[in-house]
């Protein structure tokens, strides 16, 4: 295993009737604050009232910008820089999904920048400081509410990507389960999905020595998962099972179960080609890579570890060999995914044909290979992309 730094410094208030806490912590950063939500369920679930009633109990000089899409584009993200700069903000504060946390964490930076926030995210200029950032979770999938990474679009140049840095680390985040129970079968669904992937495709599924404690603490996150979404779809207002997926969604991508281990998440990356091209939801883009990528790279040495999957999580026979394991934990995997879950199982069932596939491939690859758990070529990448058409 690898040395490793851990340290998260996320203060995390969970459950109900927290919001008491809103001021007190947005008055620790300063009085003027720019609130940012996407589509407006919030108001439709009455939080966003909630919300700004504590903040005009809290005397906060309040501004908004609303309408930050699923998949965040780079020009909302200059929106929010410039009222940042117009308005003196001193603090952010995210109500929503990873994707407004995501677009809030640039927003922090670009506020800072006087060029394109495109700029930022691909690194031509340096992220030097940030504004402080406050999130109010409402959909358990990416993590964002309790790491440093954002992921945002370029539909100019149909490229999504991802980008890590300290001073994106929220400073407070706000996890009530209840804020989910208005979230569609779909969307449960496609978060559940980017949970487990986030572990097995990060952390899981490595060549590299792992510490043991880590790896049954992964098998748990992904255990829970496969216990609670089934019961999150069927009992949308199920406290326990949303509970549960939100706090999993935390942990899967805190940067605890990275200790120890160093990997490239090959099959997101091969997502966030499509979603950059088609503006799909990224989870049901992860659940139609997720078992072909494994069905492409399986062999005599990926084999064992996907067995060891299948028995750990899924309690499939121990007594199988390995290769006959691995195909049988790929089979489970895919039935819960689209039969447990109900998501669509190829891109042509949602629209996708093959006339981008390699310049996908070539972009996921930036030119070179694609590296991970096993290392792809664009034309791996490409043969990948078909067998889910």
């Amino acid at each position: 295993m690898y040395n490793f730094v851990f340290q998260n410094t996320t203060k995390i208030y969970f459950g109900p009737n927290q919001l008491g806490h809103l001021g007190e912590e947005l008055k620790k950063f300063g009085t003027r604050v720019l609130l940012t939500y996407g589509g407006g369920s919030i108001k439709k679930i009455g939080l966003y009232d909630r919300v700004m009633e504590e903040l005009k109990k809290a005397g906060l000089t309040v501004f908004e910008l609303p309408g930050i899409e699923p998949n965040p584009r780079h020009t909302t993200v200059n929106k929010g820089a410039e009222i940042c700069k117009k308005e003196k903000i001193d603090v952010l504060l995210a109500v929503g999904g990873g994707s407004t946390i995501d677009c809030t964490k640039v927003i922090a930076a670009a506020a800072f920048y006087d060029g394109d926030s495109w700029d930022l995210v691909t690194r031509k200029a340096p992220i030097t400081k940030a504004l402080p950032i406050v999130s109010i979770l409402t959909l358990a999938a990416t993590g964002s509410e309790m790491n440093a990474t954002a992921v945002i679009s370029n539909l100019d140049t149909n490229e999504k990507l991802g980008i890590h840095h300290p001073l994106f680390l929220p400073k407070v985040s706000f996890l009530d389960p209840t804020n989910t129970y208005s979230v569609s079968a779909y969307q449960t669904a496609c978060g559940a999905v980017d949970i487990m992937s986030h572990v097995f495709d990060v952390f899981y599924f490595t060549a590299g020595k792992k510490m043991d404690l880590v790896d049954r603490f992964m098998e748990d996150v992904l255990k829970t998962v496969i216990k609670y979404a089934p019961l999150a779809l069927k009992e949308p207002e199920n406290y326990e099972a949303r509970a549960n997926l939100m706090w999993a969604s935390s942990w899967a991508l805190n940067r605890f179960l990275e200790t120890g281990v160093s990997q490239a998440a090959s099959c997101h990356a091969m997502e966030h080609e499509l979603s950059a091209f088609y503006d799909i939801t990224h989870g049901l883009g992860l659940a139609i890579l997720t078992p072909r990528w494994m069905e492409y790279i399986l062999d005599e040495s990926t084999a064992p570890q996907f067995k060891k999957f299948g028995v750990n999580v899924f309690g499939i026979d121990e007594s199988l060999s390995e290769m006959e394991g691995a195909k049988r934990a790929i089979e489970v995997l895919s039935d819960f995914f689209f039969n447990t879950l109900g998501l669509q199982s190829t891109l042509s069932a949602i629209g996708i044909d093959d006339k981008n596939f390699k310049l996908m491939a070539k972009k996921a690859c930036k030119g070179d290979v694609l590296k991970g758990y096993k290392h792809l070529t664009p034309q791996d990448v490409e043969n990948i992309f078909r067998m889910c058409l």
